[in-house]
């Protein structure tokens, strides 16, 4: 099983997942305060957006980290996957 070994694309999904952990307590401290319902649903709503978004950000950090390595020859740089993997993030998104 692989890893993602891109220090930057690893420093941004954890960026990601510590800012939905912090929307995720606040919404807990919108419940014990009681807050309305619909905004309490609001957050929830934006921060399973924020979770498929980070989904979708790791998968492709995998899939060009992966097609990278298996599509350079021995002693050749990764081929520029650039415009495949932006089309493959659209659809991705649009998934969900």
């Amino acid at each position: 099983m692989s890893v993602l070994t891109d220090e930057a694309a690893r420093t941004d999904v954890l960026n990601r997942l510590k800012r939905a952990e912090g929307q995720l307590r606040g919404i807990q401290r919108m419940i014990e305060e009681g807050q309305e319902c619909l905004q309490v649903a609001q957050q929830l709503s934006a921060v399973r957006k924020a979770l498929d978004s980070t989904y979708v950000r790791m998968t492709m950090c995998f899939v060009e980290q992966e097609l990278g390595a298996r599509l350079a020859s021995p002693g050749e740089a990764p081929a520029d996957l650039a415009p495949l993997l932006k089309d493959m993030e659209t659809l991705l998104a649009r998934i969900g």
